[in-house]
């Protein structure tokens, strides 16, 4: 390009001039002989996208593990937000020893409120919740689950009506029953509902209540719940990842 601007008269002496004089071509972006640029070497560019993808991931997994944090923290406010001051109870077990909520510190516990007169959901439930309890048994590396049963019928299980009903269990099954008035203690501080109905020609009559399985952590406080669509398997399986991601809710 700068050679065409050059008037004729001067391109007619460039000419004349030996070639070693004559001035070099422009290699702008071209490689050592004129050509395109030379590329990088195989391992140069394997380890320019290697690092470029391990600053990546990196980033992913920070982020990743933050947002697990905000999650698990959020879940730890909200649980504690339920579960402090909840739940607290003076009861009397199967055996007739007093019982309260103190006595399960440290332990994981598996909860159901029913009653003995129960034609079929208790038993269902119960049943369950024994054979949940057996699975998890079956890892002898994880804790031992403590099931409990607690009445929401104290007029007619008292610890007799208690202790018959719950050898036919799991074996570490702990009945609980109580006053009337400690027995609507309980129910409302874990929100159970309970409401006898009318009583037959027998004297007989059914108890409407909450069906549900309450998992407390060894803190004490309530962790997680299991309908009635919740299979054995299920909670098993749910309490197992309790456990191994447990953190304690109280300082």
């Amino acid at each position: 390009m700068a050679l065409a601007l050059l008037p004729a008269r001067c391109l007619r002496r460039l000419s004349l001039l030996p070639p070693r004089l004559l001035p070099a071509p422009s290699r702008g972006l071209s490689g050592p002989r004129g050509g395109p640029p030379s590329a990088l070497p195989l391992g140069r560019r394997v380890a320019v996208v290697a690092a470029v993808g391990g600053a990546a991931g990196g980033a992913w997994l920070y982020l990743r593990a933050r947002k697990e944090r905000e999650r698990r923290e959020r879940r730890r406010r909200e649980l504690r937000a339920l579960a402090l001051g909840q739940g607290d109870f003076q009861l009397v077990d199967h055996r007739g020893r007093p019982r309260c909520k103190a006595d399960f510190r440290g332990q994981w516990v598996l909860l159901y409120f029913g009653f003995t007169h129960c034609p079929d959901v208790c038993p269902d439930e119960l049943e369950k919740l024994s054979r949940a309890v057996e699975l998890l048994d079956r890892d002898a590396a994880l804790p031992r689950v403590q099931p409990l049963f607690i009445t929401v019928d104290p007029e007619r299980d008292d610890v007799a009506a208690v202790g018959r009903y719950v050898r036919d269990f799991h074996p570490r099954l702990l009945g609980l029953t109580g006053s009337p008035e400690q027995v609507r203690a309980v129910s409302s501080a874990y929100r159970v509902y309970a409401s006898a109905g009318p009583k037959d020609e027998d004297g007989d009559y059914i108890v409407d209540h909450t069906i549900i399985i309450y998992l407390l952590g060894p803190d004490g406080l309530f962790l997680d719940y299991y309908n009635r669509s919740k299979t054995a398997d299920k909670i098993a399986e749910s309490v197992r990842r309790h456990m191994e991601s447990y953190e304690p809710l109280l300082d």
